[in-house]
């Protein structure tokens, strides 16, 4: 029996020590090719989807592996750029090589308004979890520096933007995990292709409802651990583990929720669940008249 107890002691080490030395830098660069975009726009536009960084000060192979990712048409991020207020200048330098061809676009998750603080792991599999009160970050200066660098803060609006000849009706909503995103703002108001970019998937069914037709989300981590054969064991948002990560149809509408490049600075390990950048690569919808469906 001690003899059993010691062997999963050891084993349950060598699988923390993985997590923290080895997956949470196991950064890898994930693609889907995805036929969604209506007859009349391009025939192909890249998207490039970043979330969770959870920068530190340095963290130079997150920097590295940024700088090394191809340049896409448009690049999004959901949120979480940060794991310290004192890396808004490392995070927003790490993202230069990252933006968009045509467009940058961001919205901002709780750990870029307020200083990440030491929590229970075991407070994650609460369903019902109450929010400290946490010191206030510096999202103002992070906001005025990635805008200043051309990225476009889309922090609870509605506008409507024009990429590579396809027109869109384009919606952001702030960090839905601490409420404070404002669907007075979601109602769509033209025929035009819907996109939303959101921290949290937790506005995504009432995003995904009102039709629009490509959601961007992150938060999850994916869970962050995963056990084989049985998946997540948390999502920390109100979607079901099955659906904590990856292309997911909701209705119409498909939602791409990332699984992100980081970790909170007090939970610095993966499992089961490397951390990942993804490209989007959007075609037209096949139509009666394309010859692949005769």
């Amino acid at each position: 029996m001690l003899i059993a107890l010691v062997v999963v002691a050891l084993a349950a080490a060598a699988c923390v020590a993985y997590g923290i030395a080895i997956e949470r830098r196991w950064y890898r660069l994930r693609s889907y090719d995805l036929a969604i975009l209506p007859s009349d726009g391009p025939d192909r536009l890249d998207v490039l989807h970043l979330s969770d960084l959870h920068v530190v000060r340095g963290d130079g192979a997150k920097r590295r592996f940024l700088a090394g990712l191809p340049r896409a048409d448009v690049t999004v991020v959901t949120g979480d750029l940060l794991a310290e207020p004192e890396a808004v200048e490392n995070v927003v330098d790490a993202l230069k090589p990252a933006r968009g061809r045509l467009a940058s676009w961001f919205v901002l998750g709780s750990n870029d308004y307020f200083v990440p603080r030491p929590l229970n792991y075991f407070a994650y599999f609460r369903r019902n979890r109450r929010h400290r009160r946490a010191a206030g970050g510096r999202a103002r200066d992070l906001i005025a520096q990635l805008t200043a660098d051309g990225w476009v803060d889309l922090t609870n609006s509605l506008r409507e933007t024009a990429i590579d000849g396809l027109d869109i009706e384009l919606l952001g909503l702030d960090d839905a995990h601490i409420q404070w995103h404002d669907l007075r703002v979601a109602p769509r108001r033209t025929e035009r292709f819907g996109m939303a970019v959101m921290h949290s998937p937790d506005s995504a069914p009432e995003t995904a409802a009102l039709g629009y037709d490509l959601l961007f989300a992150g938060h999850t981590h994916g869970g962050q651990v995963c056990l084989p054969l049985v998946g997540a064991l948390v999502t920390n948002c109100s979607m079901p583990r099955r659906l904590v990560a990856g292309l997911i149809r909701m209705g119409p509408a498909i939602l791409h929720t990332s699984r992100g490049l980081g970790t909170s600075k007090y939970a610095p390990f993966r499992f089961c669940c490397r951390p990942e950048a993804t490209i989007l690569r959007l075609t037209r919808r096949p139509t009666a008249t394309d010859p692949a469906l005769h």
